[in-house]
């Protein structure tokens, strides 16, 4: 949960200029935070079913900490860049908005681990209205962007 909501709390004091989430469909919000809600609470209030040992299911776990490097490495990129919109939005490792793509998928991962049932329905509600945005503000950018040119 650190690894995500540091970088998070960062970043609302050093948004890129130009960010504007007024325009973001009332649906996809909503659904965005329902699916912040039920995934932080499902990740502090159940306990995974997996057995700590090495077993196959460990595969998943290292998934999901591999996803949550990428995205740590995309705030890096954008932190220690100008902090565009272009910063923002931009691919990573051929990842269409990794900002918000690598922890909806790492928190699916994470729920497969676990077999938490709850936690894969959050993720999904969670991507649904997260990526959701996030693909619509990328897509205006680049519209944006074919017009200045």
């Amino acid at each position: 949960m650190l690894c995500l909501e540091v970088p998070n709390i960062i970043w609302a004091k050093n948004q890129p200029d130009g960010y504007d989430p007024s325009n973001e469909p009332r649906p996809l919000r909503v659904l965005e935070r329902i699916g912040q809600v039920l995934c932080t609470a499902t990740i502090l209030l159940f306990r995974n079913t997996t057995p700590t040992a090495l077993t196959p299911w460990i595969g998943w776990f290292f998934a999901a900490i591999a996803l949550m490097f990428v995205y740590e490495l995309f705030w890096v990129r954008y932190f220690r860049g100008q902090r565009t919109l272009d910063d923002f939005y931009r691919p990573l490792l051929g990842i269409p908005v990794p900002g918000a793509l690598l922890p909806v998928i790492a928190f699916l991962v994470l729920g497969v681990y676990g077999r938490l049932l709850p936690l894969i329905i959050a993720s999904i509600i969670l991507g649904i209205g997260h990526v959701g945005i996030h693909l619509l503000h990328a897509k205006e950018l680049r519209k944006e962007k074919a017009l200045a040119s």
